[in-house]
């Protein structure tokens, strides 16, 4: 009897042990940091994107290639599940699937947390366009876009959203097709605004920020939700003008989803 009784005991003790031990390595310092990382992976349906080579169709059947696909993402907010969020004010990203590297985008001194959501917005928002040239570095230099440009200088404003491609159903004499998106409002009100905010949940997984976890969210977006809302490369086979980029709008706000989360130590 004292000897069941003097096991029973050893074996609650050692189980307490375990669990305070537990408690400890879960235990969240608020003065850690570590980093988020983005990854964006772009895709045209279920495949991959392809620049230059893979023929693909759209919701109205319509073939077509890829040439170019950039956009900008800026005003990044990560949310806890308390509701809790921490802000990366005045940065921006671009994200362009010729450049390998713009594809990962990395958040510094992210707080130690579990974090469930994620929000940002689709271009470059109106403070920021209207600001002084020399406050507008790195992504937002215009001299850095080489023959890629993502500036409007005739209207003064950033491509938020740049699809280029090719397609038997073009109507331009060169079969080239040209999705390029702008447009902050601006001073005038009638002007067309098509800053987006884009949230994605996290779902069943968070990213858990630690001092030695740095997660990296792993992001599908889909390029085929561009021509969801009726969008059609034969009636339409140039866009530039923001009043008329509403429909190609609505769809690639609808094109992004967190496909899996990585949590590894470092």
């Amino acid at each position: 009897m004292k000897k069941s009784f003097l096991f029973s005991a050893l074996m609650a003790l050692a189980v307490s042990v375990v669990l305070v031990s537990c408690s400890k390595d879960e235990e969240i310092s608020p003065n850690d940091k570590n980093a988020v990382i983005l990854e964006f992976d772009n895709y045209v349906g279920n495949e991959k994107l392809v620049l230059d080579t893979k023929t693909y169709k759209n919701a109205a059947n319509e073939d077509f290639t890829v040439t170019t696909l950039n956009y900008f993402v800026s005003n990044i907010v990560l949310k806890k599940a308390d509701g809790t969020e921490v802000k990366f004010p005045n940065q921006y990203f671009l994200v362009r699937q010729a450049d390998t590297k713009s594809l990962n985008v990395t958040l510094k001194d992210v707080p130690a947390g579990d974090y469930t959501s994620l929000s940002y917005v689709i271009g470059v928002d109106s403070l920021k366009s209207t600001s002084d040239v020399s406050q507008r570095t790195g992504v937002l230099d215009p001299a850095s876009y080489g023959t890629d440009n993502m500036y409007w200088s005739w209207n003064s404003g950033y491509i938020f959203f740049k699809l280029e491609g090719n397609s038997s159903v073009a109507t331009t004499p060169t079969k080239k097709f040209q999705f390029h998106v702008g447009g902050f409002g601006g001073m005038n009100s009638a002007t067309a605004n098509n800053l987006r905010t884009v949230t994605v949940s996290f779902g069943t997984t968070s990213a858990q920020v630690r001092k030695d976890v740095a997660p990296t969210v792993h992001l599908i977006t889909d390029v085929l939700q561009t021509f969801s809302q009726g969008v059609s490369i034969a009636k339409t086979s140039v866009v530039m003008n923001p009043a008329a980029s509403k429909p190609i709008v609505d769809g690639y706000t609808k094109m992004f989803k967190v496909d899996h989360i990585h949590n590894d130590k470092m």
